[in-house]
């Protein structure tokens, strides 16, 4: 690699003022350009998120050997890092910041929302983005208080510490062989599994038993999500392109569903989970929110928009805990629906492809053919209302895995605690196990083990039981909590925290009617 030159945290700051995309892994700066930034098959935002911070844990989690060395052809300096750590800077994006490329080719930079840093409902170190203000921005660009931290209750030193011992477990995790993919023992009997339910569902259907037919390729369809999610996490060949292409033939020809936009979406929840402004996973304005944070109209950095507490959302979120499983009975429509205008968008923007022309036109001709085959089993059931029926009921039976999926973090903490919070701090405080008896572990698809997942994401699912086992040692001796609950109690405390905010609500509305009755009789007084 050579002699690299030092740079201090001021020049690290400065550079990204001026347009650079920075990170630091193991002491060593790592230069993004802006070629690779927009090809990153886990999204740019995944990157944007760790801009000026100490990404180690995160890159080291999420990459294979292959590609951190390839990675080494990037870092341009080194940084020193005491026994705190690095001193981590707030990234442009959190801010609101973003920079834009010009028809000219300049990259600068432009203000997407405004940030807010006080609230009576945050902590001191929350960062949350609401609609620009209507009046011109006082600066066109980041600046140096941008970049540095609010007041945070963490002690840097502390996390420093909770980051050292999760490399020592992500080394033992390795060394143990749970990498490794136990492609007869996990995928045999699930690929039986499959095929089972797939002749099920044709059998029943040529038979004239429609319903029941429905039913099995619901079951079909749930039990696949589960091995798109691994191959979405190269969790299965570990190879990108093997990974991509499987990926593709399970969830866009057999499930409809875009497995480009799922990792674009799923890798941003995983590295900022639970961030109101940040999460797309529990960004579902109108139909839910889990934080009061949301009555304030939030701008969502993954969707681009204003998340507005408008009257459809206020009646919507008034009755939430009551809509709670109607609402997730209809989850898979909403995933077909993020799928195609995330495949809309990236036919005028094609570097979203992530990993090439090629993967995007073949997830274009998988879709097609699904709706080709699924339009096609519709048409064979007679009438519309029975091919109505067929897709209900086939799209229904799948709504379990959406609950399953929400129970792991929908009641966990949204609070934002800033840039020091370290990586394992961050996924135990912010994600739950559903306790499972073993023998029922593949109705869950093994991901009920969502906190060993979310600190190893590319561990195949079939070792996170195995797996666990060490990262409980680890919480217990590192003194945090490992929460887990049974499946009945965590979908209580869900709809408690639903209806929490139901109430919420409801009173946000009342104040508003009352303050409009005054306005009036003044008025009239006047």
């Amino acid at each position: 690699m050579g002699a690299l030159p030092w740079w201090t945290r001021d020049e690290v700051a400065t550079r990204i003022l001026a347009g650079e995309t920075l990170l630091i892994r193991h002491g060593h700066v790592i230069r993004i350009p802006p070629s690779w930034l927009l090809a990153h098959p886990g999204g740019e935002l995944a990157v944007l998120h760790f801009v000026g911070r100490d990404a180690t844990d995160e890159i080291d989690a999420y990459h294979c050997d292959d590609t951190l060395k390839r990675m080494n052809s990037y870092v341009v300096a080194q940084v020193a890092i005491g026994e705190e750590g690095w001193q981590p800077l707030v990234p442009p994006l959190m801010s609101g910041w973003v920079l834009k490329t010009g028809n000219d080719g300049r990259r600068t930079w432009k203000r997407e929302a405004a940030a807010v840093r006080d609230s009576k409902i945050s902590p001191s170190s929350q960062i949350l983005l609401v609609k620009n203000p209507n009046e011109p921005p006082t600066e066109s660009s980041p600046t140096l208080s941008t970049l540095l931290p609010p007041p945070t209750t963490l002690s840097p030193k502390i996390q420093a510490q909770h980051s050292a011992a999760y490399k020592a477990l992500h080394k033992q995790i390795t060394d143990a062989g749970f990498y490794k993919t136990p492609y007869l023992s996990g995928y045999g009997p699930e690929a039986i599994r499959y095929g089972l339910l797939a002749a099920m569902s044709a059998i029943l259907y040529g038979r004239g038993w429609l319903i029941t037919s429905a039913v099995f390729l619901g079951l079909f369809w749930h039990q696949l999500a589960f091995t798109a999610h691994d191959l979405g996490h190269m969790g299965v060949t570990h190879n990108w392109t093997y990974d991509r292409l499987l990926g593709i033939f399970i969830a866009d020809f057999l499930g409809g569903l875009s497995i480009g936009w799922w990792v674009d979406n799923h890798n941003v929840h995983h590295l900022v989970t639970n961030h109101p402004s940040h999460d797309p996973d529990i960004e579902h304005m109108p139909f839910f929110a889990i934080s009061p944070h949301f009555l304030t109209s939030l701008y969502s950095s993954y969707y681009k928009r204003i998340m507005t507490l408008d009257e459809p959302a206020r009646f919507f979120l008034s009755m939430q805990h009551k809509l709670f499983y109607i609402v997730m009975s209809l989850g898979r429509f909403n995933l077909y629906g993020n799928s195609y205008t995330f495949l809309a968008k990236a036919l005028f923007h094609p570097v979203k492809a992530k990993g090439g022309r090629w993967s995007y036109w073949l997830e274009v001709l998988g879709i097609g053919l699904f709706w080709s085959w699924y339009g096609a089993v519709l048409y064979g059931c007679g009438n519309f209302r029975m091919a109505l029926a067929y897709m209900l009921v086939s799209h229904i039976v799948t709504s379990p895995l959406h609950v399953q999926i929400v129970l792991s973090h929908f009641s966990r903490s949204t609070d934002d605690l800033g840039p020091t919070e370290s990586f394992p701090h961050r996924q135990l405080r912010t994600t739950t196990d559903v306790i499972c008896p073993e023998h029922l572990a593949f109705i869950h698809g093994g991901l009920h083990l969502q906190v060993t997942h979310h600190l190893f994401p590319r561990l195949p699912r079939h070792n996170l039981r195995k797996a666990s086992i060490l990262v409980k040692a680890f919480a217990k001796e590192r003194g945090l909590e490992y929460a887990e609950f049974g499946f009945i109690k965590g979908n209580g405390e869900v709809r408690d925290v639903l209806q929490t905010v139901a109430e919420q609500v409801k009173l946000v509305k009342m104040v508003a009617d009352a303050e409009v009755k005054d306005a009036a009789h003044r008025a009239i007084a006047h």
